[in-house]
């Protein structure tokens, strides 16, 4: 999995295979788990290599995502109910047969989502885009 953070537009672009993105999804719905990133040679468009995605379960309200600069980690904290909603969606882009992506973002009354949370684009293990 390659998860890049790109500071001047305040989010994180997540990549991987399918497998990778179900790992990502269990320790989701685990509300706990360390998954390893890895850096790669394609070029990162100005974005930061983050090492880690690190889940903690907390009691929220919601579930912030946010980047810790010391450890190179993006760090997902949330209740179980956010942790849960947020699983459902890295688990379908996982299942997607054809390239895309998909934008995690808050919006007042967001329904899982914290306020001060960063935007995250999940791409499919396909490619951010679709080929059709």
């Amino acid at each position: 999995m390659r998860v890049l953070f790109f500071p001047n537009e305040g989010g994180v672009d997540v990549s991987g295979g399918a497998a990778e993105l179900v790992v990502l999804a269990l320790a989701l719905v685990a509300g706990e788990g360390c998954v390893e990133a890895t850096a790669s040679a394609e070029p990162s468009f100005g974005g930061t290599e983050l090492a880690s995605v690190q889940v903690v379960g907390n009691s929220g309200p919601g579930v912030r995502i946010r980047v810790d600069l010391e450890h190179r980690g993006l760090l997902i904290e949330g209740d179980r109910q956010g942790l849960t909603a947020l699983a459902d969606n890295v688990r379908s882009i996982a299942e997607m047969d054809d390239g895309g992506h998909q934008h995690i973002e808050y919006f007042p009354g967001h329904y899982y989502l914290a306020a001060g949370s960063l935007a995250m684009v999940v791409n499919s293990p396909h490619g951010g885009m679709p080929t059709r």
